[in-house]
């Protein structure tokens, strides 16, 4: 399920065990998400559905289910 993938990739990036990822949640919900953190996540996120996500479409996620949405297009996955 992409969700609960993403709920480790986000826990892992930063480093919050306790982390709940929910598909309103946003860059400001998130202590630590900065820019940096952003590649990390993307690159993460890449690598762990074997997916790649266009530059022009980075900008255009507003919240993490945005995110979660595109993954799952690209993947097939849900």
């Amino acid at each position: 399920m992409v969700q609960d993938r993403l709920q480790q990739i986000f826990r892992e990036i930063f480093a919050d065990d306790d982390l709940l990822v929910t598909d309103a949640m946003t860059a400001a919900d998130v202590p630590g998400w900065d820019s940096l953190a952003h590649i990390n996540l993307i690159y993460a996120v890449e690598r762990e559905f074997s997916i790649q996500i266009a530059d022009d479409r980075l900008a255009s996620f507003a919240t993490v289910g945005d995110m979660r949405e595109h993954i799952e297009e690209l993947s097939g996955v849900h």
